[in-house]
C-alpha cells in the first residue's frame, strides 16, 4: 500500500493513523493476543515509530490495486538488526482493517518486545488519551 508506505518513511505518524479503520486489528510479533482498535493501533504504532532505528522500506509485495499487502522492511533497535514484514488487508473503503507484523531473528524480535514493553504504561495512556 503506497500510501502508508510513504507516510512511515516520512514518520509522518499522524497520516498513517489516518489510514487506519475504527476497527483495524493489530497483530503484534511478539504478543500474542491481536489489539484490536484504531485507538491501540496507532499508540502502538507511534511507540515503534521511535523504537526502531535506520528502518526502512526494502520491498513491496502483491498487487497495488488489491486488497492485500506486504511491505518487507529492516530496522535496528539497539545493537540488534532485524528484517521484518507489515500484512496489510484495507478493507473496500481503501482503509487499514488488518496490520499484522512478523519480524525476525529471535533476538531482533526479543529486542523489539523488551523495548515495547518498557514503554506500555504511555502506550496504554496515549490510546486511552485517542478514544476520550
Amino acid at each position: 500500500m503506497r500510501a502508508f508506505r510513504e507516510a512511515v518513511e516520512a514518520q509522518d505518524m499522524d497520516a498513517v493513523e489516518a489510514l487506519l479503520a475504527e476497527d483495524v486489528v493489530f497483530t503484534s510479533p511478539v504478543v500474542f493476543k491481536p489489539y484490536p482498535g484504531k485507538a491501540i493501533t496507532a499508540a502502538i504504532l507511534h511507540a515503534v515509530a521511535r523504537v526502531f532505528e535506520d528502518f526502512r522500506y526494502e520491498r513491496e509485495i502483491g498487487d497495488p490495486d488489491g486488497p492485500d499487502h506486504a511491505l518487507v522492511f529492516s530496522a535496528r533497535v539497539g545493537d540488534r538488526r532485524l528484517t521484518g514484514c507489515d500484512f496489510i488487508h484495507v478493507n473496500e473503503e481503501g482503509l487499514i482493517d488488518d496490520l499484522m507484523v512478523m519480524v525476525r531473528p529471535l533476538s531482533g524480535a526479543q529486542a523489539l518486545q523488551e523495548a515495547m514493553a518498557a514503554r506500555f504504561e504511555s502506550i496504554a495512556k496515549d490510546a486511552e488519551a485517542r478514544i476520550g
